[in-house]
């Protein structure tokens, strides 16, 4: 019993750094430059989203034309995210906002399944540098 109790708290370390958040020095810097040209906004109208582009496992520029988007940088990393390079989120509301959940889209055996959930920020409206 006290073997088990010791190994127990010998791996309890190790268990909690995995859950440990990364702090924003650690973070990469892959997404390209954009210049922020509005205030922060909660949520963004799904009917003027073009197209997402995953910049990194924290990152997600969403699309409103060839030089507009919002970027949305999570507050937490997002395994797998960049990776899978796809995502996918349900909503009732016409919107997507920061109160959303999106999930990272995983490829299993041939087949596509919902993966790892991932808490939005908020929506920066930016211009993208191309």
């Amino acid at each position: 019993m006290k073997l088990r109790l010791v190994a127990t708290l010998a791996a309890l370390p190790l268990a909690l750094s995995a859950c440990q958040q990364e702090r924003p020095a650690d973070r990469p810097a892959v997404a390209p430059a954009a210049k922020v040209v509005g205030n922060p906004e909660s949520c963004i109208p799904l009917a003027q989203i073009r197209e997402t582009r995953v910049r990194d496992d924290w990152t997600i520029d969403f699309i409103r034309d060839n030089k507009h988007a919002w970027r949305n940088t999570m507050p937490n990393r997002c395994p797998g995210l960049k990776m899978q390079d796809g995502f996918t989120y349900k909503t009732s509301l016409s919107q997507l906002c920061s109160s959303d959940i999106i999930y990272v889209l995983d490829t299993v055996g041939g087949g596509v399944q919902r993966g790892a959930g991932c808490g939005l920020g908020q929506f920066v409206p930016v211009e993208l540098d191309r």
